[in-house]
């Protein structure tokens, strides 16, 4: 009897380490490509500009073979979403975020602890952290800077060649990292190389494009002989556009506006607006999940990533490179 049950004593002992081994090996090898989830956060699910970017990170899962799960708020206004959203996704145990900040201040602090469990991919606008990863966007001051000389351009083009008279910059929300840089490079080229164009209004909107409307037709009503403006997001190019149309100035005050979707199109061929400073969001959206990936396996990826900013107009327009920034594949 006691060799019995000693014999069964090894055998529960060897098929117990058996076990141990085998739920060790499971444990260290790797994942497959399916099982990896990478979320892609953007500030709004709901307009043409985000919807590019999530085109682009939607690719880069179909060729990685990983699950991308779409995320962001209705509105670029809703903060409090975005950083619930992003730490929900956080306590999915994914193999690493990719984020658009809404607001730069108030993301830093979850960005911070988001990047104390998971790697952290920025794309589009920055936030007061450190902890990116990597970090994919145009620059923005040089964006700003880009609208400035279109916006000289339209003006002199208007005016005999005359770059000069009473410019304005409306910007969508105050706080958002990317606006914030693109009024800085706009203001600085104008100082720096059109001494001629006076900015007499720098105004914040909350967003929305009706605000943008009633902000550029009160600009233009105290200012009869404004020159241009600059809008420097899609939401407030759209609204400034539609004061520019309704009152029947297409052509008299130049207009730049930043990002695209139907609508700026249209304006551009009317000729409502001067140009476009036109991003490649979907680049930003399939490069931010590729280098997600490979900073999950521990592969060295660029701390800072310039994607690139173009000045489109009507003569540049059917350029293959501006058309394929124009009409990106969606789906």
């Amino acid at each position: 009897m006691k060799f019995v049950t000693s014999l069964l004593n090894r055998r529960a002992f060897v098929a117990l380490a058996a076990a141990s081994m085998l739920a060790g090996a499971m444990h260290s090898a790797p994942a497959s490509a399916a099982d990896v989830t990478i979320p892609i956060i953007v500030k709004d699910t709901t307009s043409f500009y985000w919807q590019i970017v999530l085109a682009g990170a939607r690719k880069a899962g179909k060729d990685l073979g990983i699950n991308v799960p779409e995320l962001g708020a209705q509105a670029e206004t809703d903060v409090n979403g975005q950083i619930s959203i992003l730490e929900n996704a956080v306590a999915g145990n994914p193999a690493a975020v990719v984020i658009a900040p809404t607001e730069a201040k108030a993301l830093g602090k979850p960005i911070d602890e988001a990047a104390s469990k998971v790697k952290v991919i920025g794309i589009d606008s920055g936030a007061d952290s450190k902890a990116f990863t990597s970090f994919l966007t145009t620059d923005n001051v040089q964006g700003g800077r880009v609208a400035a000389d279109g916006l000289a351009a339209a003006i002199g083009a208007a005016n005999g060649g005359k770059v000069e008279g009473k410019v304005a910059l409306i910007t969508a929300l105050p706080g958002a990292g990317s606006l914030e840089q693109r009024a800085q490079g706009f203001k600085e080229q104008l100082k720096a190389k059109y001494p001629g164009l006076e900015l007499i209004a720098d105004k914040y909107a909350d967003g929305q494009a009706t605000t943008g409307l009633n902000i550029a037709t009160d600009l233009i009503t105290a200012n009869p002989d404004l020159k241009g403006i600059f809008a420097s997001n899609l939401i407030m190019a759209q609204g400034v556009g539609q004061a520019i149309a309704e009152n029947s100035l297409a052509g008299k005050v130049g207009l730049i506006g930043f990002d695209s979707d139907e609508k700026l199109i249209k304006f551009l061929n009317d000729g409502v607006i001067s140009g476009l400073v036109v991003q490649d969001p979907y680049r930003m959206g399939y490069d931010g999940i590729k280098t997600a990936l490979a900073a999950s396996k521990g592969e060295k990826v660029e701390a800072n990533v310039d994607t690139g900013a173009n000045l489109v107009t009507k003569d540049n327009m059917k350029d293959p490179k501006i058309d394929a920034l124009l009409n990106p594949k969606l789906n």
